[in-house]
């Protein structure tokens, strides 16, 4: 009798034990949980709501999304297994509004942000066009007003020059301006250029002191009277008195000829006193001034 109370002990024991573990069995098997998807519909919310270009563009919608979440991560039991699949569900397609709506709002944000650039663009070309069709405006009316000036200096020279003309009686031709002074300057035989009968040179070293380009070829000439080789080295001197005086009066010497032609180009018949008189004369013959491609060459 009394080697049977140990093993009737241990059956009790043994029997405790499974009614311990059965209990514990059956209550794990009632505790709610999290539905499964849960998580993941979190984290999805979580990239929508770390994302900088999606996060601020759907307020309304995330904020729906995050109450869908937050209800789907309620704990169920295996009773309310569907229900809990079924805010999963929702949860997660709440979630995929926002991001849609959040990727729209942004789409819209872009091609509004890209439109602008181009109207900036466009308007940034516009500006640059009008400005350059003002600079070249501007630029034509300066070139006018140019022509327009040099115009009216070319006008201005053309009357300064014919007043230069008209008071050195001079004659245009195709040699340059013929300037005769006549015989006054010199005493009968003589070369050397008599004192008071400069008026004419005066205005000659006035003209060429204005027209600097200008160079002069001083020709002498006489009358028949006297042998040939007379006449020509007379004509020579005077000629060469003439150049000496413009050089004195400051005219380079650079710019003048002497010749003596004597007696062979006469302007009139050496018969008479008259003609001869004609005859005995000082050219100076002021060249044209050569076209500027002729000069730069």
């Amino acid at each position: 009798m009394n080697t049977s109370i140990p093993g009737r002990a241990a059956r009790s024991k043994a029997l405790g034990a499974a009614a311990v573990a059965y209990l514990v069995l059956a209550g794990c098997a009632s505790v709610p949980l999290a539905p499964q998807g849960a998580a993941d519909a979190r984290s999805k919310l979580t990239a929508l709501q770390s994302n900088p270009n999606l996060a601020e563009r759907a307020p309304a919608a995330i904020k729906a999304a995050e109450v869908a979440v937050q209800t789907a991560e309620q704990p169920v039991s295996k009773a309310d297994a569907a229900l809990g699949a079924h805010r999963v569900y929702m949860a997660d397609r709440q979630v995929d509004i926002a991001v849609a709506n959040a990727s729209t709002r942004y789409a819209e944000d872009q091609r509004a942000t890209m439109s602008d650039a181009r109207d900036r663009a466009r308007l940034d070309a516009r500006t640059r066009e009008a400005d350059a069709r003002t600079r070249e405006a501007n630029a034509a009316r300066s070139d006018a007003a140019a022509s327009r000036a040099e115009a009216d200096r070319a006008r201005q020279d053309a009357v300064d020059l014919q007043k230069q003309i008209d008071s050195l009686q001079a004659e245009a031709t195709d040699r340059g301006l013929v300037l005769t002074l006549g015989d006054v300057l010199f005493a009968t035989g003589k070369s050397d250029v008599q004192v008071g009968a400069t008026s004419n040179l005066n205005k000659l070293v006035a003209f060429l002191n204005k027209y600097l380009d200008r160079k002069v070829q001083i020709e002498g000439h006489t009358d028949n009277v006297g042998s040939h080789d007379l006449n020509q080295g007379l004509s020579q001197r005077r000629a060469e008195s003439v150049k000496a005086y413009l050089v004195q009066q400051g005219i380079a010497a650079t710019r003048l000829t002497a010749v003596g032609m004597g007696e062979t180009q006469p302007l009139a018949d050496n018969a008479s006193d008259s003609g001869r008189q004609q005859n005995r004369r000082v050219v100076a013959i002021i060249e044209n001034p050569k076209p500027l491609a002729a000069a730069a060459k």
